[in-house]
């Protein structure tokens, strides 16, 4: 594999931790002002931004669009497994997992085309 086609899957990687944490971070500080929170996460977000924008203006010279927003979805789910298991403590169920692989095997489909 080329660096080509492995450096926006890398920034697509570092951008969800980004936005993993500024989407769902705040749940462990429900006791804090709505309006703290999402200053915080918009600041989280502006640095997922700039992955997430170099990911896709250098990986659309090596994939389409549409792969490129199937492969954020689908780092999206291991991003966001870890995230759950590790940093808010939750179980992952057998159903969430199916459901997670239900939906990997359909961008698996837009990758065969």
């Amino acid at each position: 594999m080329t660096f080509a086609k492995i450096l926006p899957i890398l920034l697509l990687t570092c951008s969800n931790v980004f936005m993993t944490f500024a989407w769902y971070g705040h749940l462990k500080f429900t006791g804090k002002p709505l309006w703290a929170v999402v200053l915080v996460s918009w600041g989280i977000a502006f640095f997922e931004y700039w992955l997430a924008v170099p990911a896709n203006r250098w990986g659309i010279e090596t994939y389409n669009a549409a792969e490129l927003k199937t492969m954020q979805e689908v780092i999206t789910f291991g991003v966001f497994i870890a995230f759950s298991v590790f940093y808010l403590g939750q179980q992952i169920t057998f159903q969430h997992v199916a459901g997670f692989v239900l939906i990997i095997l359909g961008a698996a489909v837009v990758f065969r085309a």
